[in-house]
This record gives C-alpha cells, sequence and structure tokens, in this order.
C-alpha cells in the first residue's frame, strides 16, 4: 500500500500522520458566491449516543466518560450550499465536550471496531482513498455505529506542494470514491498536515469537489500524551482532538486499542465528554 507524505512534515509522520499548527479559527462561514458546487447532505442528527456499559468500559481498563449532552437544536456550525468553505478547529459551544477524529485508515485492526462497539465513543473518520481501498470494508462497522466519513484526499498529497490541477484531483478523486464505497458524500473535507487550508486555491478546489467545510484540530493525540497548540496545554470545551488509524509499527509497539485508550483517559483527567462533531453541525439542505 503506497502512501505519499509531504518532506517537510516526515518527522511527525511515524506518531501522527498528518499534525501541524492549526491556529483557532471561526466556525462562521465566509459570505457564500456562486459555485458550481453541489450540497452535499449529513445522515439526519442524532442524540448523544449512550455510553456503552461500566462492564464494557472495564474490559479495556478504562472507567466510563461523562455521558455526552443532547445534540443541540441549533447548531453552532451552519454550512451553505455553494460559495467558500470555512475553515475551523473547534466548535462554538458552552457544551463540556470535545470531538474525536481519526485519519488516514492506515491500520485496520479488528480490536478497535469491537473496542468502538462497546464503548459507543463517537468519531469522525477522515479517510484517504488509496491508503483505505485495499479493504474499505474495514471501516463500514464503524459507519454502522453512527460514525461519519470524511476525504483526505486520495493519496495524501501535500497540496501546497502540487499544482491546481493535481489538488483538484485530490480532492474530488476521493470524494467519487468515498461516496460510492460508503453510500454518502463526505460533508467535510481534511488536508494532509493541514497544508493549504487557508489558501484561495484548495479552497476553491474544496468547492468544486462537493465537501462544504475544511476541518483542522486543536490537539493531536501521541502515543500516550496530547500534544496541544494552546500553551496552557488544556482542553476547550468544543476543540477538535486529532488521531491517526495506526498501529505497533508506528506507536513503539503500541497498539491502536492502547493509544485509544488513553486519548479517553487524556480527556477524562479534564473531565470532557466525547460528543459527535456532525451533531453540532448543520449541513446544507438538498
Amino acid at each position: 500500500m503506497k502512501k505519499t507524505y509531504g518532506v517537510a512534515a516526515l518527522a511527525l509522520v511515524l506518531v501522527t500522520g498528518c499534525s501541524s499548527a492549526a491556529g483557532r479559527s471561526p466556525a462562521s462561514p465566509p459570505a457564500s458566491t456562486p459555485a458550481p458546487s453541489k450540497a452535499v447532505d449529513a445522515p439526519s442528527p442524532t442524540p448523544s449516543a449512550p455510553q456503552g456499559a461500566a462492564g464494557n468500559w472495564a474490559k479495556w481498563g478504562l472507567t466510563a466518560l461523562p455521558a455526552a449532552p443532547a445534540a443541540p437544536a441549533d447548531k453552532p456550525v451552519k454550512l451553505t450550499a455553494s460559495g467558500p468553505v470555512p475553515v475551523f478547529s473547534e466548535v462554538p459551544t458552552k457544551d463540556k465536550v470535545v470531538f474525536i477524529t481519526i485519519d488516514d485508515g492506515a491500520e485496520k485492526d479488528p480490536k478497535f471496531v469491537e473496542m468502538l462497539t462497546d464503548l459507543k465513543v463517537p468519531v469522525s473518520m477522515f479517510l484517504t482513498r488509496d491508503i483505505v481501498k485495499d479493504d474499505y470494508g474495514y471501516f463500514k462497522p464503524l459507519q454502522a455505529l453512527g460514525n461519519h466519513v470524511h476525504n483526505h484526499t486520495t493519496d495524501h498529497a501535500q497540496l501546497s506542494k502540487v499544482s491546481a490541477e493535481k489538488q483538484k484531483s485530490e480532492v474530488c478523486d476521493a470524494q467519487t470514491a468515498l461516496t460510492q464505497q460508503y453510500g454518502k458524500a463526505p460533508l467535510l473535507f481534511r488536508p494532509p498536515y493541514g497544508d493549504g487550508a487557508h489558501t484561495p486555491q484548495l479552497n476553491t478546489s474544496v468547492q468544486q469537489c462537493g465537501p462544504r467545510a475544511i476541518v483542522l484540530w486543536r490537539e493531536s493525540m501521541q502515543i500516550h500524551d496530547m500534544q496541544y497548540q494552546a500553551a496552557d496545554k488544556k482542553l476547550k470545551a468544543g476543540d477538535i482532538v486529532l488521531a491517526h488509524f495506526r498501529g505497533p509499527k508506528d506507536l513503539k509497539g503500541e497498539t491502536m486499542t492502547e493509544m485509544f485508550a488513553e486519548m479517553l483517559r487524556r480527556i477524562q483527567e479534564q473531565g470532557f465528554a466525547v460528543a459527535r462533531l456532525e451533531d453540532y453541525i448543520q449541513a446544507p439542505a438538498g
């Protein structure tokens, strides 16, 4: 399975795969202008997923996180059907929740599917076509749990280093493949390394291909600890947390489930619940 990584980010690839700085930015989209992009819908909002039974948490060496509140009726992030797409790394909310996002799809550990089935912790999956195409089916049980599939390019290119034509194909070709495989057009896009997220060129490519927002992050999970962008090294309400589908080869012998358990412990230590990101986003109508 071939992966293309930008040279500038190789130092982080073994641990995080595509971490880079992603400053706080508003969730509200800029003024809309006519564009040929098609409105992309998301599954109907769902109430907060119930926490898994205490015995299921104990099975993974954990105690249950606080239950997330019900999904807000008035979504704090409202997306438009056309025009420039917003770029955001957190959601404006007073709910004491964070959102877990998992990138690329390199590790396909059956135990992780078992873990999420037990714990009912919501995640959002940003998948890279060429990394998941050898086993699209692995992610379908995770999707069946209510976890959404989003776009993370075709081959994990560093988008600021490629031509406009290549950049567009990275977004559009992945959008087509993921829509065909998972039955729903990805609503959100994440550029590898966060690279080019705020550039007009990438914004135009995303508009043309279908996603209606570019999503970055505030924290990224390392093997045992969080990497914070905030100087106080603390989670904030509405933060988006980045993790990766990784296994022992990249996690110094740790498994995907061990890494995920450590992340949940870091979240629990600060008293946060995990909510579903899409429950706080109003997708375009249609």
